[in-house]
């Protein structure tokens, strides 16, 4: 279990998962976030507002839904990717810890649980039982369009495959692991956007073309996501293939 854990550690912070809650932090357990009129709710996205100067309820909700699920879930869909294993990523096992920045301070589990099994359990508890009905109940709270929360969460799942793939990950494992991914998520991910396979020199990696905004263009920081589909897929394309060239990861 510990290699596992340190496994998703060797490719970036964004994978970091804190085991057990630390007593005295003010932790959020993400099962309340499924309601969509509760206090914690309200609080996630008050949070993300004040911290990147959204302009809209909505839009705050579609950042939202774009950054948990990069971040606070996609441990889960990488540990599979790579380990086949399923960590149990279900709201009851875990809680997160806001930031005064864009995004969640840290992401613990209340058991570390972790088990050998097929894509179908990670599909359940990832998608099914956790970032849908989060989509569901901000869809509710904000009014927010509920195919760009989904585009959301098709976008933060796809991230974990295209970022390990930069950052010392086998991409023929991850570009295999995330087509048998897509074959068995639901939430129709396969409209919302594409996962495409570039190189440059002795650099290769894959990347995500969005086919819906997350608005985030319209916080204070005024800029747009790498993926943003505002942009042409051949302007997006150029910019990734300089993006590999120089050895970054965009978010």
């Amino acid at each position: 279990m510990t290699d596992v854990f340190a496994r998703l550690e060797s490719f970036g912070d964004r994978f970091r998962l804190q085991r057990g809650l630390t007593p005295g932090d003010d932790w959020i357990s993400c099962d309340r976030l499924l309601d969509p009129w509760s206090d914690e709710l309200k609080r996630v996205l008050d949070a993300e507002r004040r911290a990147s100067g959204q302009v809209s309820d909505h839009a705050t909700a579609l950042t939202v839904m774009a950054i948990y699920a990069g971040t606070v879930t996609a441990a889960a869909v990488l540990a599979w990717a790579v380990e086949g294993t399923v960590i149990d990523m279900r709201p009851h096992n875990v809680a997160i810890r806001l930031s005064p920045h864009h995004g969640f301070e840290a992401v613990a589990l209340r058991e570390p649980a972790v088990e050998q099994a097929p894509v179908e359990q990670l599909v359940a508890w990832v998608l099914d039982e956790h970032l849908l009905p989060l989509a569901r109940a901000m869809r509710v709270r904000t009014r927010a369009s509920l195919r760009q929360l989904y585009g959301g969460v098709a976008h933060g799942c796809a991230a974990a495959f295209c970022i390990a793939s930069r950052r010392g990950g086998d991409v023929d494992q991850l570009e295999t692991a995330y087509k048998t991914f897509l074959a068995a998520a639901t939430g129709d991910p396969e409209r919302l956007g594409t996962v495409i396979r570039l190189k440059e020199g002795d650099r290769e990696g894959l990347f995500y073309l969005r086919n819906t905004c997350c608005l985030y263009y319209t916080s204070a920081e005024q800029v747009k996501c790498s993926s943003c589909c505002l942009d042409s897929v051949d302007d997006r394309i150029a910019n990734y293939r300089r993006v590999l060239a120089d050895g970054v990861v965009p978010h």
